[in-house]
């Protein structure tokens, strides 16, 4: 089977036919070739102690067909303290390759109470990797979802949620093992669902980016974009840049990254999970878990009963079927230097590589 073009929502097969398992990753560019990476879900049904069964890769040379790469990060099932252990909340895989000591560096998030970083090493982009630090909570915090990046003259810098309160964007130390200062503390005080989170950098015209979403779980939420000239920030928002979302839940989807081939003068591919895709979020649907979410923390919501029974029958984080999650690929443009997100069913990459607007 042969893939040609982009089709958001769609079960994406792997040249073999098999469903392709690399969620809340990221995607690197090496000699011809884009590697794929993320969390491997084909066990994590919800009713097993399964969370996240290693980290998988694929590669391609069209971004439209993917060969399996194997499991990069397998399960440590020796250990079930281990930090790769299957049973541990294992999230959002970034990897960077270090331009002064050649390492791959792949940093993983585990959430919920263990709420801090892993980071491993690897000489090639598959592996082996090595764990090298652990337990890491920069600056004494709890650590949520999170970016890395690299500036072209090799200085690594980070953007994470921390402790369901903030986004912080920092160094990263010159190995890029660890954290370095100064760093900035944004969007601090809100509250779920608007606390941000699925943190996401990326340029355009030297300018910095940050994607976020609302906290309500796996229950996708509004996005909103924010605009600095200093990596570091602060951020200034700018709003939501998915196009006529009737949704309100950004497309029914989270972002994970945003994708700048180095060679495609004007594609910024967004990579997003469906996390959920049997459960479809509407406008009246959101603004009831909204009601009810927000009202733990402000008592001017007044949610309704139906309000509950809503929340009552949507998929929390620890039952829901995630080994059945899509994936939704969109191209992103700028009008004005804002970023816009807009819905097809159908789309190439040559198509908006030459997008009106993006220059």
């Amino acid at each position: 089977m042969n893939n040609n073009c982009m089709m958001p929502g769609q079960t994406m097969l792997d040249t073999e036919g098999k469903r392709i398992q690399a969620h809340g990753g990221g995607m690197f560019y090496e000699n011809g070739t884009y590697f794929w990476y993320g969390e491997n879900k084909e066990y994590s049904t919800g009713k097993k102690h399964i969370w996240t069964w290693g980290i998988r890769c694929y590669s391609s040379i069209d971004l439209y067909n993917w060969k399996d790469e194997g499991l990069i990060i397998p399960p440590n099932m020796d250990d079930k303290t281990s930090s790769l252990h299957p049973s541990k909340p294992v999230d959002r895989p970034h990897i960077l390759k270090n331009s002064k000591t050649g390492k791959y560096v792949c940093w993983l998030k585990l959430s919920g109470k263990e709420a801090y970083f892993t980071v491993l090493t690897a000489d090639s982009i598959l592996g082996p990797y090595t764990i090298v630090t652990d337990h890491l909570k920069p600056f004494g915090k709890d650590a949520g979802d999170f970016d890395l990046w690299q500036n072209e003259q090799g200085e690594g810098f980070i953007f994470f949620e921390h402790d369901h309160n903030g986004v912080i964007a920092a160094r990263l130390t010159s190995d890029f093992l660890n954290v370095s200062e100064p760093y900035r503390d944004m969007f601090v005080g809100l509250k779920p669902p608007f606390t941000r989170e699925g943190v996401t950098h990326f340029t355009h015209r030297g300018r910095h980016y940050l994607l976020t979403s609302g906290m309500t779980g796996y229950i996708p939420n509004p996005s909103e974009v924010a605009v600095s000239d200093d990596p570091l920030g602060p951020y200034a928002p700018m709003g939501n840049p998915h196009r006529n979302d009737d949704s309100s839940a950004s497309f029914n989807s989270q972002v994970s990254y945003v994708f700048q081939a180095p060679h495609w003068k004007d594609l910024y591919l967004v990579l997003a999970d469906r996390w959920v895709p049997n459960y479809v979020v509407t406008d009246k649907k959101y603004q009831q878990i909204l009601r009810v979410v927000a009202h733990q923390s402000d008592k001017s919501y007044k949610p309704k009963l139906s309000d509950y029974l809503t929340v009552a029958g949507a998929p929390f984080l620890g039952t829901a079927n995630t080994s059945i999650a899509e994936y939704v690929w969109l191209p992103m443009y700028f009008e004005d230097e804002k970023p816009v997100i807009e819905w097809h069913e159908k789309w190439t990459v040559e198509e908006y590589n030459h997008r009106e607007g993006t220059q």
